[in-house]
């Protein structure tokens, strides 16, 4: 009996090797990692020769506490972000935001090597650039990972140049996925607790393996410091953009000419079996890839090429990815029945061109809205705006003819009476006007603040 309890008591006090190792790796520290890491993420500074004050690009939500990382002087003409190289010869990722209207973009490596950078390609949709900058020799860089495989409680570390401290790192974990910010088409942020703040807009979200696996792109904050809540775009979603940029200086998105809506409703498509999720088709492209394959408004799009479809910004982001002339197999809902549909991706469209002139407002058509600097028609139920001026805020915030505005402030509109009601309540309230918008299939929610135009 006294052989069992001492043998009881030894394991008791002293823990197996395997159970030391794990409690080991759990206390270890993140600086063997970071000494690797550190000499892949640089610091960048930019200078705009802008009027002093005047205003700055920025993350827009329809959240008042989001904001981005980006670092800026009082004057409005310097700025400065993060960045991390992925290959020995310069080329670097950082917002898009970040760099936007720079007349001279600097880069800082992490032993305080400085390059001037030039802008390879850069695409607002997703808020990514590509710079590059050059060096007589090979240069340290940082191994994209795979960020589908992050779960929440996942170990991360976040590198940047917050409030211009360079080489900053903080440790956290993935607090979520997926997250819908409304700051545009493709939102599916990675969301974190790691300290981030104004400066590290730009810079790599580490996983445990020394992978990147996100860009810090906006915090949630009522001060502009950390509080806890991060957001970082995920660098699968990414791959796609730096490879076009990369190859081409633009992003080519594939587009079949739908506008859709995420379906809420769950189908029955057997005894046993519900469906949930899809989007539903509100309406199509004359002569689209869609029409021309015979999909119509009203039916619900279930899969794609096999692969069930979450909501319209899966459905969209999945759209643009795929290469033009690729044939594409679309599992639809009509009448209660499934149907496979064949058709072959094609190039989305360039922007609709704006109206040049602003109309004046004594002689504007019907339908126009100072405020928003477009003229808004009903079509099938929907308003959509019919014409967008050249100047307006508006024609800024990728807000072009054809479009549907389906919400204002979160409430729908299924009038011009609707969206012009909406638009002067936030005149006369002061503060901006939240659209969302479908364009091209995509929804996006885009932030207006107002400015009065065509009132000459």
């Amino acid at each position: 009996m006294f052989r069992y309890v001492t043998l009881l008591f030894l394991l008791l006090a002293f823990p197996s090797p395997v159970a030391a190792q794990e409690k080991a790796e759990c206390r270890q520290s993140f600086a063997d990692l970071v000494e690797e890491l550190l000499p892949g993420v640089v610091n960048i500074s930019t200078v705009r020769q802008e009027a002093a004050g005047s205003a700055m690009p920025e993350v827009l939500s329809a959240n008042e506490y989001l904001r981005d990382y980006f670092l800026r002087d009082e004057g409005g003409r310097t700025s400065l972000g993060s960045g991390f190289l992925i290959d020995s010869k310069g080329y670097i990722v950082t917002n898009n935001h970040v760099i936007d209207k720079a007349d001279e973009i600097i880069v800082r490596l992490a032993d305080d090597r400085q390059y001037n950078a030039v802008v390879v390609g850069r695409d607002r949709m997703t808020d990514l650039a590509l710079l590059k900058i050059d060096a007589a020799e090979a240069l340290p860089y940082v191994r994209l990972g795979d960020s589908d495989k992050l779960r929440a409680g996942d170990w991360i570390l976040a590198v940047g140049n917050p409030f211009g401290l360079g080489g900053s790192v903080s440790a956290g974990i993935v607090s979520a996925k997926s997250r819908d910010i409304d700051a545009g088409s493709y939102d599916s942020f990675i969301q974190t607790d790691a300290a981030i703040n104004q400066g590290s807009s730009g810079g790599p979200l580490f996983n445990m393996q020394g992978e990147v696996v996100g860009i810090n792109t906006a915090l949630f904050s009522s001060n502009g410091a950390s509080m806890g809540i991060g957001f970082a775009t995920p660098v699968n979603l990414s791959k796609f953009v730096i490879e076009q940029l990369m190859s081409k200086g633009r992003v080519e998105r594939g587009w079949i000419g739908v506008k859709v809506i995420s379906n809420t409703e769950p189908l029955t498509v057997s005894a046993e079996t519900e469906f949930h999720g899809g989007v539903t088709v509100s309406s199509l492209a004359e002569d689209s890839p869609a029409a021309l394959a015979g999909i119509e408004a009203g039916d619900i799009i279930m899969a794609l090429n096999g692969a069930d479809i979450k909501n319209a910004k899966d459905f969209s982001r999945r759209i643009a990815e795929t290469p033009t002339g690729t044939s594409v197999i679309l599992r639809i809902w009509r009448e209660r029945r499934i149907k496979d549909v064949t058709l072959t991706i094609a190039a989305m469209p360039e922007p609709t061109a704006t109206q040049e002139k602003p109309a004046k407002e004594d002689t504007a058509p019907a339908g126009y809205i100072a405020s928003l600097g477009l003229v808004a028609e009903a079509e099938n139920h929907e308003v959509v705006a019919s014409e967008v001026l050249a100047d307006s805020e508006a024609a800024a915030k990728g807000i072009k003819a054809g479009d549907i505005i389906s919400k204002a402030d979160g409430k729908t509109v299924s009038s011009v009476e609707d969206l012009s009601s909406y638009a002067a309540y936030a005149g006369k309230a002061g503060r901006p006007l939240e659209l969302t918008v479908i364009s091209d299939g995509m929804p996006q929610t885009l932030i207006l603040n107002g400015e009065k135009h065509g009132a000459n």
